[in-house]
């Protein structure tokens, strides 16, 4: 089992920033793609960010490329989202995701074995 604790979600203005973390704990592998996804009432959960544990291959959802940046502390087995210049339809609750394959769909939601209990990001206009 992996658990994933994410933090660093609230309330901003738009043009504002925000940094959200992801520690995992537990059967962890040494090698792993860790992802973000976000989900709004209604709405399917979308594809946001993902990254391998060494931060040699990263990739983005086209509505955040230039905006946000995907990284990880591998030492701390930690993901981190830093968002800026953030826009009213950026707020969703944000889910991190953890998954020991470093091949496949990342931006598939069933491609991942674990996730967090998410946290909430709100931009106000």
């Amino acid at each position: 089992q992996v658990q994933l604790v994410e933090s660093g979600g609230g309330l901003v203005q738009a043009g504002g920033s925000l940094r959200l973390s992801c520690a995992a704990s537990g059967r962890t592998s040494s090698r792993y793609t860790m992802g973000w996804f976000r989900q709004t009432p209604g709405k399917e959960r979308e594809f946001v960010a993902a990254i391998w544990w060494n931060n040699e291959r990263t990739y983005y959802a086209d509505s955040v490329k230039g905006r946000f940046t995907i990284w990880t502390d591998n030492a701390k087995n930690t993901v981190y989202l830093q968002m800026n210049s953030l826009k009213p339809e950026d707020t969703a609750v944000y889910y991190c995701a953890f998954t020991a394959d470093l091949y496949g769909n990342f931006r598939a939601q069933v491609h991942y074995n674990y996730w967090g209990q998410g946290t909430q990001v709100t931009v106000s206009s």
